[in-house]
């Protein structure tokens, strides 16, 4: 794992290319600001941030560089160091360094995320919370708090309340216990207790007697309509078709108001019917670019691996003329370029669990790989993976030509293959970059430039150096 001190320089990279933009993690100071209860609140959004967060002494606002003296270090770092112990709830010890970046002395201040949270400012109430958002400093919501601290003393998003103080009937009227008995494959029972007993088992309500709650797990699965939970009011899906290739003009929108398990296949669909045209041979049927499996798992990605603590971002599905737009608040835990070798990761392992279980998603990271499989069977372009500042996109794109793809195109679908055969124990070479675009022999030179521009980018690298002849050359991805 790396430290601190590598991980700056790369998020300060991140940071200035292509153009200059401060992160979440990372915020750019050009001087000390003379306002401590301001520095206050950046220390404490930094400790309450997943992974901690950086100051940069030594660039303007607009991502240039200037010098910075010793005077101004020692200045910096004892006064930071003073607000991080003195300002505080809980005192904070802080590192600091000079790093060099592209030859410019920068001077990295890190503070590192804290067990106990949410810090807040000393001598207020526990509101005065703050957190990064969009490279800015911004105060908690009452919500963001509550599930800081709900966090912070062991329980997970799915095991907290959603909704106190039911009756029996109560519970079976807001959630849909009938499809959870489809998707477990049991015959509803006869009894009200015995109903109750199986939804506790999988951890949608608990409770006795009179006096039951559903958890957050139990709605935001099984929810008649995610309405009724005030806090899970903004977790409902949006899909939304466009007329041409923007936004500009609406054809038409939904917004599901099922639980996840309850609305799931409806959903999908919903998506595949909006993005088929009609077909007469000897039957009517709907036609797709784009294959079921890859849309069914990049949307279960999107439910599973969304961050609950993230306000104003819906699950969104954009249909435009040449793409589909995935998009889930919170940005990927693991690296985009890895997402197809490395275990999953999920922010809500409960979620996770259930959705494996009910048949909805793969538990075990394979869904993205037989998404992207599907894509290659198919001959699509590569679906992009956006990481953001607090969300995650996924565009798909249908059918083009390799003469019709952009350069970056060809490299990411590349790049992807060569992760596919990797993961079966094969490496890449001319013969399957041309099964992969759908090429014939003649055309081995554009596999050739294919592989070529793919090793320039550093994304896969011959695999048996001791083989003099290109011609014979086999490849794997560049982690290997």
């Amino acid at each position: 794992m790396k430290d601190w001190k590598e991980m700056a320089l790369d998020i300060l990279r991140d940071s200035l290319n292509p153009i200059p933009h401060e992160l979440s993690e990372l915020d750019w100071k050009s001087g000390l600001s003379p306002k401590s209860d301001r520095l206050a609140q950046h220390i404490c959004a930094f400790a309450n941030h997943a992974g901690g967060g950086l100051f940069a002494f030594g660039l303007h606002d607009d991502g240039s560089f200037y010098p910075i003296s010793k005077e101004e270090i020692d200045a910096i770092t004892k006064k930071l160091g003073n607000i991080a112990h003195n300002n505080l709830s809980n005192s904070i010890d802080i590192d600091y360094d000079v790093l060099t970046y592209e030859e410019h002395p920068i001077l990295f201040v890190f503070v590192p995320e804290q067990r106990e949270k949410p810090i807040h400012l000393r001598g207020k109430d526990i509101r005065e919370s703050y957190c990064r958002s969009n490279g800015q400093t911004v105060r908690m919501s009452d919500l963001q708090v509550r599930n800081m601290v709900a966090t912070s003393q062991g329980f997970a998003f799915e095991e907290r309340v959603a909704m106190d103080g039911l009756s029996r009937e109560e519970v079976k009227n807001l959630l849909n216990y009938k499809k959870f008995f489809e998707l477990i494959d049991k015959d509803v029972p006869q009894s009200t207790d015995s109903i109750l007993a199986r939804l506790k088992e999988y951890g949608c309500c608990d409770g006795k007697d009179e006096r039951w709650q559903i958890t957050n797990l139990g709605a935001i699965l099984f929810a008649n309509n995610l309405e009724d939970f005030k806090e899970l009011r903004n977790r409902h899906v949006i899909v939304r078709k466009y007329v041409g290739n923007n936004n500009r003009e609406l054809q038409l929108e939904q917004i599901g108001k099922y639980g996840y398990a309850v609305g799931f296949d409806g959903l999908i669909q919903f998506v595949m019917k909006c993005v088929s045209t009609e077909s007469i041979d000897v039957k009517r049927e709907d036609v797709s670019d784009y294959p079921r499996v890859a849309i069914r798992e990049f949307i279960a990605n999107a439910l599973v691996h969304q961050d609950f603590s993230v306000n104003g971002i819906f699950i969104t599905i954009e249909i435009f003329n040449n793409r589909i737009v995935i998009t889930n608040p919170g940005a990927p835990l693991n690296d985009v370029n890895r997402l197809i070798d490395l275990p999953p990761n999920s922010r809500n392992e409960q979620l996770a669990e259930k959705m494996f279980l009910l048949g909805f998603c793969e538990r075990r990271g394979s869904g993205i790989d037989r998404a992207i499989a599907a894509i290659e069977e198919k001959f699509l372009p590569a679906p992009k993976i956006s990481k953001e500042e607090t969300c995650t996109r996924i565009t798909l794109y249908p059918h083009k030509d390799v003469s019709d793809m952009t350069k970056e195109e060809r490299i990411e679908a590349c790049y992807q293959h060569a992760c596919l055969l990797n993961e079966e124990g094969l490496t890449t070479n001319n013969q399957s970059v041309r099964e992969r675009f759908n090429l014939d022999k003649t055309k081995s030179s554009v596999a050739s430039r294919i592989i070529a521009d793919t090793v320039d980018a550093g994304l896969i690298k011959i695999s048996n150096s001791d083989i003099q002849s290109k011609k014979y050359a086999t490849y794997v991805p560049y982690y290997v």
